[in-house]
């Protein structure tokens, strides 16, 4: 055969089989500007979501109304300050409300309570103690409690417990943890030298914001620089010790990989199997390379673990774009979105490059080798300080970017970013309109217990698979620094799918069996047919 053409053959196979699928997804501009930079961002049961930077950046764009003004002593930019730096995003209406904290919340770190209630701790300066509540109804605002915490939290990570309570693990130079809220009289701060040994001995670390999952056997999955721990937090031991990533390069901050914990399925009588993705980052010493000019390239590769194996291995594969900085958000039907971030350099002021502005998205029951897809581009950079969390309709909203000290519009690489938009994922195109499912009863919020039967009626325009609808819920995540706390995406045991009127079905899921596999409190609940999920409705579980 002519060279030429065996040639032209391998360049084709290459092309037509390679693991990145054509783009998808479409972005809408929502708001040219929330007039703050949404550096932290957490979806509550009210379709709102609250968003908040850090209060000494100076003005922000947005008023405090009625002449409100915030008077701190202790503010390291103005002592006085009659703009907002937390709004409410309302879904439905797409309208901001400001919201007034009083101490800085830069780099803190929360989780949305049982009850609701978004529970944000720590930050910076006069907030590294406060406890902050929000609760959610139209005219609320922040609550603060000054000592609510023991130890100072800056750059930490929350997780929802199965008890009700919080964790908050680590923290700049605090190798420890407490829990929220507190025994009566009690303070208590235990050790966790894991966050010590993980430290790589410069200012930064590289182990701040560690990622943590509540595994299925109640203990907590913790994993910091490029090593990870099964820890019992009740006993305060560890009880498994699991492979350093492959390769050692570190992936939290300012490494600034991201992770999720994988879909967890449920089935009658199996054990439920819990998997860990950790994809991105920046190769060692990066941090360092930047602060002196010279920014390496990301990390390419994801490294996923089931964690609930015995002698548990990682497995790498590579993604069609290196990245730091990206957030990893939980889709409706179970696949991960890779959205936001750089091509070079590493999370801090100034120190990235190349913004990635295709998101992609990881099918994780796919065959290895097949199972990324890259998507269309937004035209906005989100680099340092960027977030992503998913909606009840199954958009993802994405906002914030601001790797500055100070708001910077003008003069700079990359612009402080006020701008608000949504990412709609392929499954909401409009050709798959038909295969859609709509959720009609229950047609508001319900309450569950655990182990228990939910008859969920949904409607389909189009013909139906009867063995393609699977049920999803979804606990809302606290976004910030390319990690989303207490995220978690539980595929329910389901009976079949029955019909109950022209183009209506009902199906029967069975809820978690304990707050082992979901801690009590708000979740999204989402049919999925062919892969396609419906709006969600709220379904709470005590």
């Amino acid at each position: 055969m002519n060279p030429h053409l065996i040639l032209s053959f391998l360049f084709l196979s290459s092309f037509l089989f390679s693991p990145t699928h054509a783009a998808g997804g479409k972005w809408q501009l929502l708001l040219k500007s929330v007039g703050i930079s949404a550096m932290h961002m957490q979806l509550l049961h009210n379709d709102r979501v609250v968003m908040f930077d850090r209060t000494d950046f100076g003005k922000s764009n947005l008023p405090l109304p009625n002449g409100r003004c915030r008077n701190n002593p202790n503010d390291t930019a103005l002592k006085v300050d009659c703009t907002a730096h937390s709004a409410e995003y309302d879904v439905a209406s797409n309208k901001i409300r400001p919201l007034f904290v009083y101490s800085d919340v830069w780099c803190s770190s929360g989780s949305v309570n049982s009850d609701g209630s978004l529970v944000q701790t720590g930050g910076f300066n006069d907030g590294e103690r406060r406890v902050r509540i929000f609760d959610p109804c139209p005219t609320c605002d922040w609550k603060e409690i000054e000592f609510g915490l023991a130890n100072r939290r800056w750059y930490a990570t929350n997780h929802q417990l199965p008890n009700g309570r919080q964790i908050i693990i680590g923290g700049r130079r605090e190798f420890n943890y407490e829990f929220y809220p507190k025994s009566q009289g009690a303070m208590n701060v235990h050790s966790l030298p894991f966050l010590l040994e993980t430290s790589d001995g410069t200012a930064i670390e590289n182990n701040l914001y560690p990622f943590v999952f509540l595994n299925v056997d109640g203990n907590l999955f913790i994993f910091a620089n490029n090593r990870a721990i099964l820890f019992d937090y009740a006993a305060d031991k560890i009880v498994k010790t699991y492979p350093t990533i492959p390769g050692g390069d570190p992936r939290s901050y300012p490494s600034t990989g991201s992770a999720v914990l994988l879909p967890l399925k449920s089935s009658k009588g199996k054990s439920v199997a819990a998997e860990v993705l950790v994809c991105g980052g920046a190769p060692k010493g990066s941090f360092v390379k930047a602060e002196s000019g010279t920014f390496v390239e990301a990390l390419k590769t994801c490294a996923r673990i089931k964690i609930t194996d015995p002698k548990p291995q990682w497995v790498v594969e590579n993604m069609p774009l290196a990245r730091v900085m990206g957030d990893m958000t939980l889709l409706a039907n179970g696949d991960v979105l890779i959205i936001n971030g750089a091509g070079r350099g590493t999370a801090g002021w100034e120190l990235g490059r190349d913004p990635v502005l295709n998101p992609v998205v990881y099918k994780p029951d796919n065959a290895f080798g097949s199972r990324f897809e890259q998507q269309n581009p937004s035209t906005v950079p989100r680099m340092y300080h960027s977030t992503a969390v998913l909606l009840r309709d199954g958009r993802v909203l994405v906002g914030g970017s601001n790797p500055h000290i100070r708001y910077e519009f003008s003069n700079v690489l990359f612009p402080t970013e006020l701008r608000l938009e949504a990412f709609s994922p392929n499954y909401l195109d409009s050709q798959f309109a038909s295969l859609r499912p709509s959720i009609f009863s229950p047609q508001s919020q319900v309450t569950v217990g655990y182990g228990q039967k939910l008859a969920i009626r949904f409607s389909i325009t189009g013909r139906i698979a009867l063995n393609s609808v699977s049920v999803t819920m979804v606990a809302p995540s606290f976004n910030t620094h390319s990690f989303s706390m207490n995220q978690r995406l539980l595929v329910l045991a389901s009976e079949n799918v029955i019909a109950v009127g022209s183009s209506k079905f009902e199906v029967q899921v069975t809820t978690p069996s304990s707050g082992n596999l979901a801690p009590s409190g708000y979740y999204l609940v989402y049919v999925v047919h062919q892969q396609i999920p419906s709006e969600g409705i709220w379904v709470k579980i005590k």
